[in-house]
């Protein structure tokens, strides 16, 4: 297997769709299943699933993806800096970033960048996507990572990645819950959601709305590090972010249900002002934090 067969695979596996992975990388979709078909006949693993909805990765291919993503990822960044050895990377960066990626990826983004570029100072802020919009837009923040808002903005737009929402219950929950869920047919639980106010539960409404499914919480918190805990602690379930509840849904604290009907997925954006471009330090953190993001989220089944 070779480094261009591992970026094949890990494009399919990312974008769940033969069809939208032959567009990134670039080929046709027949070549791709084939160089597919050699990985799985020379791994002797099935690593995909034909379906309604897509491709969807086996558990070898779980585990081939994590173990082969921070491989090429360091491929990438030493490519990188050797085509760039003679150019030292300082200066600031001054970056805004919704508070459920920040509180999710930003310690692992950070050390892994101050790793790579230990000349360039770095300032975060955290908050709404509207509050992010307008530090940006009075120059306050090179950029920053937000909710794609519903409006149409005067900032440079550039997507980074969509994320599912997830129905979210204490690993002890007492109701017997479906493998995924509907949620015009929800089973009679409480809900804590973001308020009004947070971009997480604009996307939840919109999408809701547009399904003409009405939901009350009977809690609503805009601290999200609160709404886990108290999840983790009591009966009542929330909707969230994968990212944001991954990690304990990984110790076994917490499950986390696909969402069905409606699915609920948000958008993540990078804006920055069009007249102040940004620089190769912002850049590099920004990718940095869109594959912890990606690396925390892929592949991931509900528990």
């Amino acid at each position: 297997m070779d480094l261009k067969q591992i970026q094949y695979f890990i494009a399919l596996f990312e974008d769940g769709s033969v069809t939208r992975a032959a567009k990134r990388l670039n080929m046709v979709q027949p070549a791709l299943s084939m160089q597919i078909s050699k990985i799985e006949a020379e791994l002797n693993q099935k690593l995909f699933e034909r379906g309604p909805h897509g491709m969807t990765p086996t558990d070898a291919a779980r585990l081939m993806y994590r173990l082969y993503t921070p491989i090429m990822r360091d491929i990438d960044h030493a490519r990188e800096q050797l085509s760039q050895r003679d150019v030292i990377v300082t200066g600031r960066v001054s970056l805004g970033m919704v508070a459920s990626e920040a509180q999710s990826v930003l310690p692992e983004s950070l050390a892994k960048f101050n790793a790579l570029f230990p000349q360039v100072e770095v300032s975060v802020a955290d908050g709404f996507s509207a509050q992010l919009i307008d530090a940006v837009e009075a120059g306050r923040l090179d950029a920053a990572i937000i909710n794609k808002p519903r409006g149409r903005l005067s900032l440079d737009v550039v997507p980074l990645l969509d994320e599912e929402m997830v129905f979210v219950t204490s690993a002890a929950h007492g109701v017997e819950l479906p493998a995924e869920i509907d949620l015009a047919h929800l089973p009679a639980v409480e809900l804590v959601l973001p308020t009004r106010r947070n971009g997480l539960r604009g996307v939840l409404d919109a999408e809701l709305m547009a399904a003409d499914i009405v939901i009350k919480p009977t809690f609503e918190i805009d601290l999200l590090s609160t709404i886990v805990q108290f999840v983790e602690q009591s009966q009542v379930a929330t909707i969230l972010p994968r990212v944001v509840v991954q990690r304990e849904v990984d110790e076994g604290l917490l499950r986390a249900y696909p969402i069905a009907s409606p699915p609920i997925v948000r958008h993540i954006i990078r804006v920055s002002h069009p007249k102040r471009p940004i620089g190769p330090a912002a850049h590099a953190l920004i990718e940095i934090i869109t594959d912890e993001i990606r690396r925390v989220t892929t592949g991931v089944s509900a528990r």
